[in-house]
């Protein structure tokens, strides 16, 4: 590991140029997780720099989650989760709610659902089937009066088509998007009549083209209820939106 941790120069600031010394390592799998560092008086003599930089480093690096820094262990390399990735976007996301965001939402919704409604319908499992129907019977059964439940039962049917995929970086992918969907779905169903009877009707479309595996199906049925989606934005949202910012 004696080319990780050599001599930096000095044309950047020392701190920035050891931190990205250290996660080049971890990107090139030089540093694996669970791998112990240096000491901190290691670090500052292999890479010639002052326990001030290296520390501002490591803090940066621990903040950002990619070391760890034991008391009185030491500091290792983290073990980098899914949900990890999923919380950084969901927190970009929430800071960054608006009118504009929302129609780049739909934007993205409308270009890839409909094709993982196609790879659901190809790759789902009896479990898979029967996590969407609990969903749509869960959706009829909801008191009409508990909008938020509702929001978030059809929020599950979109994340669990994700997973009837069985393509993780699928999941991954669409979470961050769907985590948002119960605050419009909230508004929507306290405000619009015959919205929920229409969703029921289209999300058991999309199952019975899922549970047949007809791909094609499938697809169109998700973009038809997308597409719904976004006449609801238009004709109620967007106004209401752009008046609270």
């Amino acid at each position: 590991m004696n080319e990780i941790f050599s001599k930096i120069g000095s044309t950047q600031t020392l701190s920035q140029k050891i931190e990205r010394r250290i996660e080049e390592a971890i990107r090139q799998r030089k540093l694996v997780p669970g791998n112990k560092l240096p000491s901190e008086k290691e670090l500052c003599a292999s890479f010639a720099v002052s326990r001030t930089a290296l520390r501002e480093a490591l803090r940066r690096l621990n903040a950002r989650g990619l070391i760890e820094i034991k008391k009185g262990s030491g500091m290792y390399v983290s073990e980098i989760a899914i949900e990890d990735a999923i919380n950084s976007l969901n927190l970009y996301y929430d800071l960054k709610f608006d009118s504009n965001l929302i129609a780049h939402m739909i934007e993205m919704r409308s270009l890839f659902e409909p094709q993982i409604a196609v790879l659901a319908a190809r790759n789902r499992k009896e479990e898979d089937l029967d996590e969407l129907r609990r969903n749509i019977l869960d959706l009829g059964k909801c008191n009409p009066d508990n909008t938020q439940l509702e929001a978030d039962i059809i929020n599950r049917f979109h994340t669990n088509m994700a997973k009837a995929t069985h393509n993780p970086m699928v999941f991954v992918s669409m979470e961050p998007i769907f985590s948002l969907l119960p605050r419009l779905r909230n508004f929507m169903y306290a405000n619009i009549d015959g919205e929920k009877d229409y969703t029921l009707a289209a999300q058991q479309k999309i199952l019975d083209a899922v549970e047949k595996q007809d791909e094609e199906t499938a697809g169109r049925a998700m973009a038809d209820l997308l597409k719904r989606n976004y006449e609801v934005y238009n004709t109620y949202f967007k106004s209401f939106l752009d008046k609270k910012a």
